[in-house]
């Protein structure tokens, strides 16, 4: 986790962007899409779990890293919701799912204790480090439309940056093994739900079969295989006692990657 956390401005032309975006296939783009979706609601759940516990928080670099934090998971909410707007042009009927998500969604929270829902934006953030590692390390975003290879590059950069900020707040609130390990279980369980029902509800409207779909998705997941590297080692990784989301060194990721492209991270807001 870097220790200036510090939102940047991203300009996005989604008009720009076709609609199997992600190697030119309609599967890998509805699995693209399906955690796509998602995002709006949950980084804007991510904060809501956070902010309950800021008067609790006496670090004062601790402090100004969940601001940070809170400034970049708003953009990512934010310009996610303008792609989001992209799938209903490009004909795409997401509001009944997003409606019937926000309210499922909005319906466990209420029914969630706030340190349970801290806990699992704890794990949800270590699911989406990985995923952002991911992007950089094997070459997926390389093969994504230019507009979201840099929409996807920005918030992957900043998922790394922030990656420790809810563990580390959740250490300082109830640093309880237990609880921990059940923001996983529910992390998993909800993360892993919702993801698949959008990419179903995407692959049913462009009309790709069962055995379309398993034949592309097949082959997307000999190049990424995102159950067993996001969820399995995930997992694995975050039941350890000692783990910390910073014992994954991805602070060069990045970097590496914008430099290797002649591109540069997108300037401070």
């Amino acid at each position: 986790m870097a220790d200036t956390i510090v939102p940047r401005k991203i300009q996005v032309d989604f008009s720009q962007v076709p609609k199997h975006w992600m190697l030119g296939s309609g599967a890998a783009t509805a699995v693209a899409n399906g955690v796509n979706m998602l995002f709006p609601w949950g980084e804007r759940f991510f904060v809501r779990s956070v902010k309950h516990f800021l008067s609790q928080i006496d670090d004062p670099v601790l402090q100004e890293q969940i601001k940070g934090f809170f400034g970049q998971e708003g953009r990512h909410a934010h310009a996610h919701d303008e792609f989001n707007a992209i799938l209903r042009a490009q004909g795409y009927e997401v509001d009944r799912f997003l409606d019937t998500y926000k309210r499922l969604a909005a319906w466990i929270e209420a029914r969630t204790p706030p340190k349970l829902r801290l806990a699992v934006t704890a794990a949800c953030e270590h699911f989406t480090a990985i995923l952002a590692e991911g992007a950089f390390k094997h070459g997926l975003l390389d093969e994504a439309a230019p507009e979201m290879r840099r929409l996807l590059a920005w918030h992957a950069a900043e998922e790394i940056e922030h990656k420790a900020v809810a563990f580390d707040v959740l250490h300082r609130v109830d640093p309880s093994y237990a609880l921990r390990t059940l923001g996983l279980l529910y992390a998993t369980v909800l993360l892993g739900g919702f993801w698949m029902w959008g990419t179903v509800t995407l692959l049913r409207q462009d009309r790709i079969g069962a055995a379309a779909a398993t034949r592309e998705l097949r082959a997307l997941q000999k190049r990424e295989p995102l159950i067993r590297r996001v969820f399995v080692r995930g997992i694995r990784e975050y039941l350890r006692r000692d783990f910390h989301p910073n014992d994954n060194d991805h602070t060069k990721l990045a970097s590496e990657w914008f430099a290797a492209r002649g591109m540069s991270l997108p300037e401070a807001a």
